[in-house]
């Protein structure tokens, strides 16, 4: 396992997670992922610690109202969320952590589209 940061584009949301050196993120279709360009990677509560920022998040929920889409309140980026699929752990967009170099990464297509169809894959 390694550790790594993550944070939104102004860093008042910051966080460390901890992951495998070889990880699977998964690029999603749903409206919401693909416009913003979102790319899943599942990490365990118990490997994800918020340092600082939780007053900056903004929670945004849509469709079932499960998932809860956390956003930076200042500059709109949304660094992780509690995931619809796997409402025990987060979801951070590989987008917005900082990789060691040795990290492989393999990025999966899911249809999110089709949820209802296909979360069982995640």
């Amino acid at each position: 396992m390694q550790n790594c940061s993550g944070s939104c584009h102004c860093g008042k949301v910051k966080f460390d997670i901890e992951i495998s050196a070889k990880i699977t993120i998964h690029r999603c279709n749903c409206s919401i992922c693909k416009k913003s360009g979102y790319l899943h990677l599942i990490v365990a509560a118990s490997r994800f610690h918020l340092r600082c920022g939780e007053e900056n998040l903004t929670d945004y929920r849509f469709h079932t109202g499960v998932a809860r889409h956390l956003f930076c309140r200042h500059c709109g980026i949304k660094a992780f969320y509690v995931p619809r699929s796997h409402p025990q752990d987060y979801s951070v967009n590989l987008n917005c952590i900082d990789l060691p170099p040795e990290t492989e990464v393999s990025i999966e297509p899911f249809d999110g589209r089709n949820w209802s169809e296909n979360h069982e894959q995640l």
